[in-house]
């Protein structure tokens, strides 16, 4: 791969070319791809990888004993074990487990851990920034066992009030956190969150779809235990998330699904659950977008986290300078702006009285794809005061270009509506 990295900082432009679907036009005009926070796009690397997989490779795997099944078993647990040492697991082998998406992740721990592990009377502990996928897991659990839930604020400064956690944390069994919000782009201090449940004898459960795409994640040095991503988040395909877990709690936790892969051995008056990470695979895994997955790492790598965490930081602090200074009381930018090494590449706002589909409409007609509505967090939004926010989120084949091209289309915006 040609290097995408000069004096520090990623050359966009080198790294752009990498991406065919960023090579077409949008009405005309050059795509500006600015919705990574909902799913990124795929470089021609992870592209092939799945192809070439499909042209040479293609069988079941675990399970056949001829060279290509043998070989496609060895490419998807080799992609298990490059997920694992991309977030520092201490034994990827075991830990890692391959889901459809991070929400599945989620309810497989709210499953498996909360209806069979949770201790009996203990309450569950979330906060108002969360994604659906690690409320509604939660809210489902409550309503079946009649688990308390109660919620960490979010404060005035976009950020986790964590003034009354000794208070909340009380009876705790469980902690559901986002490392990230895919909203305010807040990234979370988890340090205080986890000592405290641990303190009271708690699993903390983390969302790190938005996080690990973008900063170097050490599952070791976040002392959670467990955390859910995603691929297509992370330059990989949909249809492949993760579910890392300490060993010792996976150890016992019964499946989530049952069926074929999770077995050791089936009677007609019971089965034995296969071994980790497999007992949590049933059926035929997402062979191809494992290996997508790992070809993604490999690309993320390449770069280098850091890079691409300073970059996610620079484009954030650019795009909130030129926009406040081009639009000021025009705009209502959501998340924090004071210290911009506490948040990722996610900027929701609001424009004007416009609502975010209408501005959303207006900008695609400029060749710029921006999310707009409730960002799966209505709880957030209810907090916020608002039904729906525009939201610009980059990546690594964004550059200050698309920041200027996204506040001219504001000006065009402005002009549309008067």
């Amino acid at each position: 791969m040609t290097s995408t990295v000069e004096a520090g900082r990623l050359e966009v432009a080198a790294l752009r070319k990498q991406f065919p679907l960023l090579q077409q036009l949008s009405h005309g005009k050059r795509l500006i791809y600015l919705d990574s926070a909902a799913s990124s796009q795929r470089p021609r690397a992870v592209l092939d990888a799945m192809d070439h997989y499909y042209e040479t490779t293609h069988a079941n795997v675990h399970r056949g004993v001829y060279a290509i099944a043998e070989e496609a078993t060895r490419q998807f647990e080799m992609a298990r074990r490059a997920t694992g040492r991309f977030i520092n697991a201490p034994r990827p082998d075991v830990e890692i487990v391959f889901t459809k998406n991070a929400t599945e992740a989620l309810n497989l721990v709210a499953h498996s851990y909360g209806r069979h592990l949770l201790p009996k009377g203990k309450a569950i502990l979330l906060t108002e920034l969360e994604h659906h996928a690690n409320i509604v897991p939660w809210l489902m659990l409550a309503a079946e066992s009649g688990a308390e839930l109660r919620y960490i604020p979010v404060g005035e400064d976009y950020r986790l009030d964590l003034s009354e956690l000794d208070r909340l944390i009380d009876g705790v069994g469980l902690v559901g956190v986002s490392c990230m919000s895919n909203v305010l782009g807040t990234v979370i201090d988890l340090g205080p969150v986890v000592e405290a449940a641990h303190a009271v004898g708690a699993v903390v459960v983390a969302d790190g779809s938005q996080l690990v795409p973008q900063r170097g994640v050490d599952v070791s040095a976040l002392g959670v235990d467990f955390l859910a991503f995603t691929g297509h988040k992370m330059l990989g395909p949909t249809g492949i998330g993760v579910l890392w877990g300490r060993e010792d709690l996976l150890e016992r936790m019964p499946p989530f699904l049952g069926g074929g892969e999770m077995i050791r051995d089936v009677r007609l008056d019971g089965f034995v659950p296969n071994d980790l990470p497999w007992k949590f695979e049933a059926g035929t895994p997402p062979i191809a977008e494992a290996i997508g997955l790992h070809a993604a790492i490999g690309f993320l790598e390449s770069v280098g986290m850091e890079k691409i965490a300073a970059h996610e930081i620079g484009l954030t602090a650019r795009a909130i300078e030129l926009l406040t200074d081009r639009h000021g009381d025009d705009l209502q930018i959501f998340g924090p702006t004071d210290d911009l090494t506490a948040r990722g590449g996610v900027l929701s706002f609001g424009f004007r009285d416009l609502h975010a589909h209408d501005l959303a409409q207006v900008l695609d007609a400029e060749g710029i794809c921006i999310r707009a509505g409730h960002h799966c967090a209505k709880p957030l939004m209810r907090r916020l005061g608002v039904t729906a926010t525009a939201r610009a989120s980059f990546y690594v084949y964004n550059g200050e270009d698309d920041i200027a091209a996204l506040s001219d289309a504001l000006d065009v915006a402005a002009a549309f509506f008067g």
